[in-house]
């Protein structure tokens, strides 16, 4: 069954075009994964400061997979690290994994 992980990353209001950025800057890294479904960067629309990273996975072992392998390391090693130049501060000041399943809904 389908699984939902949502990275719920808390930015500065004045970080959120960075986080962004560097996100655009590894656009399909995850894409090739064993059982990966999609991925969104959602965006507050209101004077939240607390972005969504929605991903979807075939089943947690996929997922589970993923972030044990070194593609997840390298995916979140920042434009400067893969360049080898020193890594860029975090954009984010906390952030949480929440982890869902399909419950309801209708097709698109």
């Amino acid at each position: 069954m389908t699984v939902i992980k949502i990275n719920a990353i808390t930015v500065p209001a004045d970080s959120g075009d960075e986080l962004a950025h560097r996100f655009a800057a590894r656009a399909g890294a995850v894409d090739d994964q064993a059982g990966f479904e999609g991925f969104e960067l959602l965006k507050p629309t209101d004077d939240r400061t607390t972005w969504l990273v929605v991903t979807r996975w075939a089943d947690e072992d996929s997922f589970q997979a993923w972030v044990s392998s070194p593609a997840f390391g390298q995916g979140h090693r920042s434009e400067a690290e893969r360049s080898g130049q020193p890594a860029a501060r975090p954009v984010g000041v906390s952030s949480e994994l929440w982890s869902y399943e399909p419950a309801g809904g209708s097709g698109h």
